[in-house]
């Protein structure tokens, strides 16, 4: 008997969410089970307590093992040789299948401020909504890998996949994200802190812009935002978790359309640029002071009190559970409009810088040293307006208030960013559910000529012209009258008006009526009998408009895609290891010889502080800097210049001007062939080349003066064996990418942000936010709407700081290698015990290798188990701790069957010495015929008498 083994966690109040875990099959006392499905059979062995019914009591406390002692050998004697005899070979005789899926749970909480009736358009979001929209959707898929990029960004900027590639790893993985999806509202007094912020900290885009026009672009700092967000998820102790804000702040009528950036605006960087005297008072403010909202950023909540997850079935919180922290945000966003108020420009835009360069930005000194110290104002370019935000910790939000906002390619392209990309509150739900009583009957009237414009001047049936009538009301009442606020009178009417056409429908009923008048009549009848469309119910909450159900659908879909690019994205292919220590090898090619690396132009300290940024808390950076002068190395020069090539790539700009230019570039693969030359002669070999605890990471930084690219279009290259980087004089390079109708510029001397994304692939396997695998296109698909925020793989930011989603991210990759190498090498070892056929004879000599063979097994299911449970919490450290076990446990399984099979061929393939004949009666003729015949050719024969 198989007894299944499944891991639940019940929803105690000390629990922050219910654990859905690996879900895996135990064997009993004389059986032995596997955690996974068989492929070739579509059997599965997997349980998922999402396909259990609410009332199943499928699980019991009876059913779940202690532990491994609990396991016993199949009992000897005749009835066990009989058993694995008749088992037909070993795997199933030890109920071993091959492992199909895996399940690795994720925490995850959308969190909704604004829809609780105070918002934008007094939206009120019921808990039974977020129940049926955001909570009970499918949110279990398959990691996915995306194959390798081939000629990307062809005139029409469109991504080109080989599909025809051999995969280490495949690209549909065996391994499960189980998300465990909680909804929760926020209560008013959170969403007034965020109106209120937005207010406070929103600045007019143009600062020279004075009016009250209500068509004024406005900014609100993001940064400033980022400490409100990380408070709130610090006090309600979500910190173990992804949390994805949904804001719907009611709109200032004063602030006609608003955004998130980082940083300062166009003109506000024109406004420094010309003010030397404001340069200088920055550059003397000496100590850069302390942050306005320090007080919200250490406030905590108390340890006795409960947060939100204590209770999964909680989705509503009360204004009792944040009037502490209400208050708190209240009294310091007091003092932050007591600093700005009153202020001219220039006060405000110094202290939005200095609360950059307080804030620790990455390029935080590169805008103290080379823009304010020396004026170098020229790779100084404004940052996206944006309506989402991916957060440096483990939060992201999306405004559907703010915006909209368009990026992405500029001319061509897919999944492009659009102002229709998000659901919006007033062009759905406002629009259509809080028209005018004037507006009402102008859409009543023009759906009645609609509907019978079709009757044209013919007669028609009275019953018919009824039935019209009726469709009209009903189509009506269901877009105009449900979901109201305020009732409208002609909704009224209208009821008055259905209780007449029951009464002449039941006029039918007589005889001197068709027969078919009478169906039709009886028809419509039962389908008014249970309606009611235009007076109140006490069921009002369950009645929702085509817009308010299509606004969910919307929003349902948009956090879905929160998950595939930011939570759990699809990442490169390929297998990607986890290292101790991770050795930076940089070189720096130049064509001028530099006395030393420090006079490079480079910040090699920033480059070294982004680099050490994509190191996990388990592994250690080194750095190795070696320059490389090409007059010096003429094997380099020569790979350099082979490499070299020129492109002819046509241009569309934003504005539709048609653009032929000339781009200098340097084939990857040709560069990497001539580096793997020069590398096995061992020129550029380090001294942890072979080293398994140590990960070399080659980064060839090519220097050069005239405008120069990678593959003509990328500053940066991540390969299988290096990084290929280059550097060049131009410091407002027009990309292919645009914003809100705004070509992005590259300032190609500063290339960290490009290189840290071509590291991070190059580690863990990382790709732009804007990547994400298809099932159904069964290739890679782009999605710009979450390429968002400060980190390596958005473009909207010209920051490089890496967000805990990545570095998350990372630790995932490796820990799915190490589960998806051992499931290859369990699966290959089973493949071999199907293969291996049972017999009596061979029955006592497994018998003294079955217990080993499964205290193995069960080995590499306990780890299994325990990375993840430990995932499940977002312990990655402790859970990488485990692969290096995890990887001795896969190897010795595999070993011990290949060992135990080996023992058994010698006796598969020994000789017989007892030949058995069977008789019967037809044989005895037979055999005395060939007697006979035998005994007349070779009888002895009598001598001739020799004769002279």
């Amino acid at each position: 008997m198989i007894v299944p083994y499944i891991i639940h966690v019940p929803h105690h109040g000390h629990r922050l969410f219910p654990r859905v875990f690996l879900l895996i099959l135990f064997l009993a006392a004389s059986s032995h089970g596997s955690p996974f499905g068989n492929r070739k059979s579509g059997r599965s062995s997997v349980f998922s307590l999402f396909n259990l019914k609410e009332k199943s009591r499928f699980w019991s406390e009876a059913v779940i093992r202690g532990d491994f002692e609990d396991l016993k050998a199949s009992s000897p004697g005749k009835a066990g040789a009989v058993n694995y005899t008749n088992a037909g070979n070993i795997a199933n005789y030890l109920k071993l299948l091959e492992v199909d899926s895996m399940f690795l749970p994720v925490p995850v909480n959308f969190i909704f401020i604004g829809f609780e009736g105070k918002g934008n358009q007094e939206f009120k979001l019921h808990a039974e909504e977020l129940e049926r929209w955001f909570t009970k959707i499918d949110h279990i898929f398959e990691h996915t890998r995306i194959p390798q990029i081939g000629e990307v960004l062809t005139p029409f900027y469109k991504i080109s996949i080989d599909k025809e590639q051999r995969h280490h790893l495949p690209i549909v993985s065996h391994i499960n994200y189980n998300f465990s999806v909680h909804a929760i509202q926020m209560g008013e007094k959170v969403t007034s802190v965020f109106q209120r912020a937005i207010d406070v900290l929103a600045h007019k885009d143009d600062v020279a812009d004075t009016s009250d026009d209500r068509t004024s672009l406005w900014q609100v700092d993001v940064g400033m935002m980022d400490v409100i967000f990380t408070s709130l998820v610090k006090y309600l102790q979500l910190e173990n978790a992804y949390n994805v804000f949904i804001l719907n702040p009611k709109r200032n009528v004063k602030r006609a359309k608003y955004g998130y950036r980082r940083g300062l605006s166009e003109t506000e960087i024109n406004f420094l640029k010309e003010s030397k005297d404001l340069q200088a008072r920055i550059l003397q403010s000496g100590s850069v002071p302390e942050s306005v909202l320090g007080a919200i950023a250490t406030i905590k909540r108390p340890l006795y009190e409960k947060h939100p997850m204590a209770k999964f079935a909680w989705t509503v919180t009360e204004d009792t559970d944040t009037i502490e922290w209400y208050n708190t945000c209240q009294d310091a966003l007091n003092n932050v409009e007591k600093l700005h108020q009153g202020k001219d420009t220039a006060v405000i835009i110094q202290n939005k810088v200095l609360q950059l360069l307080n804030g620790k930005i990455e390029d935080a000194k590169h805008l103290k040293e080379k823009v304010l110290k020396y004026g170098d104002f020229s790779g100084l370019h404004v940052e996206c307006l944006t309506d989402t935000w991916i957060g440096k910790d483990r939060w992201a939000f999306i405004d559907l208030s703010a915006g909209p906002f368009s990026w992405g390619p500029a001319v061509g392209g897919e999944g492009v960013r659009t102002e229709l990309s998000l659901p919006n509150v007033e062009k759905t739900i406002g629009a259509v559910a809080e028209i005018s009583e004037d507006e009402a009957e102008d859409r009543l009237q023009e759906a009645i000529q609609e509907k019978f414009a079709v009757f044209g001047d013919k007669d028609h049936q009275a019953i018919d012209i009824l039935l019209a009538e009726i469709d009209i009301y009903e189509l009506f009442a269901f877009k105009h009258c449900k979901g109201r606020k305020v009732k409208l009178a002609l909704c009224e009417e209208l009821d008055e008006r259905m209780q007449d056409l029951r009464n002449e429908l039941q006029s039918f009923e007589g005889e001197e009526y068709d027969e078919s008048h009478k169906k039709k009549a009886v028809d419509a009848l039962k389908r008014m009998e249970n309606w009611n469309l235009f007076s109140d119910t006490s069921e009002e909450s369950q009645n929702y408009t085509v817009a308010r159900d299509a606004f969910l659908a919307h929003l349902g879909a948009t956090l879905w895609g929160s998950m595939r690019h930011i939570i759990a994205p699809s990442m490169a292919d390929g297998a990607f290891h986890h290292y101790e220590k991770i050795s930076f090898q940089l070189f720096f090619i130049t064509e001028e010889k530099f006395k030393h690396i420090n006079n490079l132009p480079l910040d090699l300290e920033a480059l070294k502080d982004g680099l050490s940024s994509l190191v996990l808390p388990s592994q250690k950076s080194m750095f190795s800097e070696h320059m490389l002068p090409l007059s010096e190395d003429p094997a380099l020069a020569m790979a350099f210049s082979v490499s070299r090539r020129a492109a002819a790539v046509p241009i569309l700009l934003v504005n539709g001007t048609y653009r032929k230019t000339v781009r200098s570039y340097l084939d990857s693969s040709i560069l990497q062939h001539q580096l793997q030359r020069l590398n096995d002669h061992g020129s550029l070999k380090g001294t942890h080349a072979h080293s398994r605890s140590t990960l070399e990471v080659p980064i060839f930084w090519f220097i050069h003066n005239d405008p120069l690219l990678v593959d003509k279009h990328y500053q940066a290259k991540a390969l299988s064996d290096m990084i290929i980087i280059v550097q060049s004089e131009s410091s407002s390079w027009e990309s292919h990418l645009q914003c809100n109708g705004h070509s992005l510029l590259w300032d190609l001397r500063r290339p960290i942000k490009a290189a840290l994304a071509a590291v991070a692939e190059h580690l863990a396997g990382l790709v732009p936010l804007h990547l994400v695998y298809s099932h159904g296109h069964e290739t890679a698909i782009e999605d710009w709407i979450w390429s968002v925020g400060c980190n390596p793989l958005s473009t909207t930011s010209r920051g490089w700081h890496i967000s805990q989603f990545q570095s998350d991210t990372m630790a995932r990759s490796y820990i799915l290698t190490a589960l998806e190498e051992s499931i290859q090498l369990v699966n290959s070892a089973i493949h071999l015990l199907v293969m291996e056929r049972t017999s009596e004879k061979t029955f006592k000599l497994f018998q003294s290798r079955e217990l080993d063979l499964m205290n193995k097994y069960n080995s590499v299911v306990g780890l299994w188990r325990r990375i993840s449970t430990v995932t499940g919490e977002l312990r990655y450290v402790d859970a990488l701790r485990l692969l290096y076990p995890l990887e001795d446990a896969s190897k010795g399984f595999t070993e011990y069957v290949n060992a135990t099979i080996a023992h058994l061929h010698p006796i598969h393939c020994a000789r017989e010495r007892k030949v058995e004949v069977e008789f019967d009666m037809t044989t005895i003729p037979a055999f005395a015929v060939v007697l006979i015949v035998l005994w007349i050719v070779l009888r002895p024969r009598r001598p001739k008498p020799k004769i002279n």
